[in-house]
């Protein structure tokens, strides 16, 4: 921060100049005059919506395709060039960016719900220097301001050009660039480390899970039965998502067993009203809950141990699972290899994958003793722990990074106004 402070000093003492952008370039229009059969297959390249959403700096490896005939006069990105989304359903979501800070040697068309805006002097900026700060706060919250709509929201390209930005010497900008790439980079590296690491910590669990759960089949001490010989599937009863309220009946939605659950639960995520809940099937205390539907087979049939004193309703895309069996030890088993493999085939595979209670049923479960069973537990619930942990903390270690990238981008994006 000292070196950028001596070059504030030394080039702009008096602070920087403030320009308008309708005074240093214009703005132009995105593809017009394109219907749906022009997308596809095309010959042309195509910058879509998301991409300007989602990429402070245009990627142009991600791009579609568009038909153009060589006559029409369309208007083509150029390095440097300032891609805004044109509107969205917030104005805070509107009018997000993408800079182009790579040189352009083929011909991209932008999206016609996205708009550009062009330096007469492109020596003036550094491509990455408007990258960072057209995703500051200060920017984003000057350029929200222009965007006027009920259910959409619309940028005004008339208020942008009379959106001023700071325009510190190259070397000021330069250095900002170096500073806060190193940020982003260092945060893309912390990201990539910890998703390596919490990668390391699932196979190490699966490895275990499985090699704990494999049993020699001459060993006397260990019953090899369907699960429908030691226990029985029951299956839940319909509900949707406007069924559920804050407080009430503890229930299981299927969507959930994917996005919320793990291998045992305490208390429920969502609930129903008690005149809902008279019409439920519930899972007691120590009954397993099975999923037996979703998008595709891979996780179908994975259960949760029901753990707490209140029943709770189950949805009907689900199977409780009732036995004499240690329920986490169930659980672990309905994430092993060998679970699996025997109930692929008998997926149901259409929009929605799902498994008959019938199917989980013919599941061949090995069955040591209960000491045994909770031996297993333990010592898989400790490596499933270490990775939910990491798990639940990655999130965090990098929001932390980016909240500090964030931080220095708006202070060192922060400058003293040059007196006219």
């Amino acid at each position: 921060m000292s070196e950028i402070k001596r070059l504030i000093e030394n080039l702009c003492p008096d602070g920087v100049e403030y320009r308008k952008l309708g005074e240093i370039g214009s703005f132009y229009g995105g593809l017009t005059g394109k219907s749906k059969k022009d997308f596809g297959n095309g010959n042309a390249k195509f910058i879509t919506y998301m991409n300007v959403y989602s990429n402070p700096a245009l990627d142009l490896s991600v791009t579609d395709t568009v038909q153009m005939a060589g006559s029409e006069k369309q208007n083509k990105i150029q390095y440097a060039d300032v891609l805004f989304t044109g509107s969205s359903e917030t104005p805070e979501e509107s009018g997000m960016t993408s800079v182009v800070t790579e040189e352009v040697n083929d011909d991209y068309y932008l999206n016609s719900f996205c708009f550009g805006f062009r330096i007469y002097e492109p020596s003036l900026f550094n491509p990455d220097y408007l990258k960072h700060y057209f995703r500051s706060h200060q920017s984003r919250k000057a350029i929200a301001k222009t965007a006027s709509g009920v259910t959409r929201f619309n940028i005004s390209k008339a208020k942008l050009a009379n959106f001023e930005i700071p325009v510190p010497p190259m070397e000021v900008q330069c250095k900002i660039v170096e500073i806060l790439d190193n940020f982003t980079e260092l945060e893309a590296e912390l990201e990539a480390k910890l998703e390596a690491e919490l990668e390391a910590r699932r196979k190490q669990y699966e490895y275990y899970r499985n090699a704990l759960l494999s049993f020699d089949e001459a060993d006397n001490n260990v019953k090899w039965m369907k699960m429908s010989e030691v226990g029985t599937l029951t299956r839940g009863k319909r509900f949707v998502r406007t069924d559920i309220v804050e407080e009430g009946v503890p229930c299981i939605h299927y969507g959930d067993m994917y996005t919320y659950y793990g291998l045992k639960a305490y208390k429920a995520k969502t609930h129903l009203t008690p005149e809902k809940a008279q019409k439920m099937r519930f899972a007691k205390k120590n009954d397993v809950v099975i999923v037996g539907a979703g998008e595709n087979k891979i996780d179908i049939g994975v259960g949760v141990a029901w753990l707490g004193d209140e029943d709770v309703a189950v949805h009907d895309a689900c199977y409780i699972f009732s036995s004499d069996l240690y329920p986490q030890y169930v659980s672990h088993f309905l994430r092993t290899e060998s679970y699996h493999k025997q109930i692929y085939p008998l997926v149901s595979e259409g929009k929605i994958c799902s498994i008959s209670a019938q199917n989980i049923g013919r599941a061949i479960i090995p069955i040591p003793p209960m000491e045994e069973q909770q031996r297993i537990v333990s010592i898989l619930d400790r490596f499933e722990a270490l990775t939910t942990d990491l798990q639940s903390g990655l999130p965090a270690e990098i929001e932390a990074r980016r909240k500090q990238y964030e931080y220095y981008r708006e202070k060192l994006l922060t400058f003293k106004r040059k007196s006219a």
